[in-house]
């Protein structure tokens, strides 16, 4: 680079890709415009004469940021083990994140990004960087200051999370997802006929106290009150998405890929027997969440 003018236009024309990565890095697109002008303020009072590959160096230094601002909100999260107050009243009223943000995270994945959240810094860089944008290692091994051994182990690492250990074979496991998207549909519409169709006749509903009402109960028993009770939640219904849950196919719900809830369910055969509605943080934090294949 010669001069500001030139590295400017390239800039811009790595924004959009550079955007799209910290976006996906970072779990949020305020927060990736945030890094991504970061990026630029780095770049623009660098020394960029000697460099040969601009679109390179500015993923490098696009990641150098979001690693950055990643281990800053681990750090805040560990020093704030309690959920703010906000998230436990969006959990309550089911209030929805903004249209644009939710449209953003539907595309990536909601069930995606609620496991990158929760994997470490290093790790969530690695595989971005490798296996959504097809960085090779060395390249990424800079920025997390590993070797590029190291570095695909963080990668490697952190695929075996996003695709988690399912407990059934793959046969049994795709039915069973076909049947939590049909109860997904079915509640979202709020359809009986269907989730007749999907609940056996004996089904338990157990949820934590923070997802009720204050006069509901914490169990409930039998298809028709659960499909009564199922049919007040259609809107929250709307963020929900399929996911592995302790290794078996579940749902989470997270507008804007933030997780708010998780179900857990048990089947038996085509029909689901049991559902666990997690909303309380510990039981959250210590569930294994993965994304479907």
């Amino acid at each position: 680079m010669r001069n500001q003018s030139e590295l400017a236009e390239r800039f811009d024309r790595s924004r959009e890709r550079l955007h799209a990565m910290a976006s996906r890095m970072l779990g949020s697109v305020d927060d990736a415009e945030d890094a991504v002008q970061e990026t630029w303020l780095r770049a623009s009072h660098a020394d960029s004469s000697g460099i040969l590959n601009v679109t390179g160096w500015l993923t490098t230094l696009l990641a150098r940021v979001c690693l950055e601002m990643l281990r800053t909100r681990q750090r805040r999260a560990h020093a704030h083990a309690e959920p703010a107050e906000d998230e436990r009243a969006e959990v309550e009223s089911g209030v929805p994140h903004p249209e644009d943000q939710f449209a953003w995270a539907e595309s990536v994945g909601l069930a995606l990004l609620v496991v990158l959240d929760r994997l470490g810094p290093a790790e969530r860089i690695a595989f971005v960087l490798h296996d959504l944008f097809g960085l090779p290692f060395e390249e990424i091994a800079a920025v997390v200051e590993r070797t590029p051994v190291a570095t695909k182990k963080l990668a490697s690492r952190a695929r075996h999370r996003v695709r988690g250990a399912p407990t059934a074979s793959r046969e049994e496991l795709t039915q069973r997802y076909a049947i939590v998207e049909r109860f997904l549909a079915a509640t979202r519409a709020g359809d009986a006929e269907a989730l007749l169709a999907v609940l056996s006749p004996g089904v338990v509903r157990r949820a934590d106290p923070l997802v009720l009402r204050a006069d509901a109960a914490t169990e409930v028993h039998g298809a028709h009150r659960v499909i009564e009770e199922t049919r007040l939640h259609t809107d929250r219904a709307r963020f929900a998405r399929v996911a592995l849950v302790d290794g078996v196919p579940g749902a989470v719900i997270a507008p804007a890929g933030k997780l708010r809830l998780a179900i857990r369910l048990k089947f038996d055969g085509d029909r689901i027997t049991e559902i666990d509605v997690i909303a309380d943080p510990l039981r959250l934090r210590a569930l294994r969440l993965a994304a479907t294949p």
